[in-house]
């Protein structure tokens, strides 16, 4: 399914889209990630609900801004991932993901 387009959508001067402009790859969410998860998962393998392909979370697409983070995948473009946080709670939403594989720490 493809979005909708929107003025975000359109090639700026240089011809990049400003919402490319934002983007940037899984390893971003590290941060926002590690306020729910105490292991570092840029290296787990999240399953696109949207394509079936694997891959690792830091391999995914980020888009962050005030609102929250949204985790895409770069092959279909669809949503694996929503996190966003107020003072006292912080909200994740996986439901683009199929299953998200995490390697056990070994100490």
């Amino acid at each position: 399914m493809k979005r909708a387009s929107t003025e975000s959508s359109k090639p700026t001067a240089t011809g990049e889209r400003f919402v490319d402009a934002l983007r940037v790859d899984g390893n971003a969410a590290a941060g926002i990630l590690s306020e729910v998860f105490v292991q570092d998962l840029t290296g787990a393998r999240a399953r696109c609900r949207g394509c079936g392909t694997t891959r690792d979370v830091g391999a995914l697409l980020v888009y962050a801004h005030g609102m929250g983070t949204v985790v895409r995948c770069p092959g279909c473009d669809n949503v694996v991932l929503r996190i966003a946080g107020t003072p006292t709670h912080v909200w994740l939403d996986a439901s683009g993901a199929t299953s998200i594989v995490i390697n056990r720490r070994i100490d």
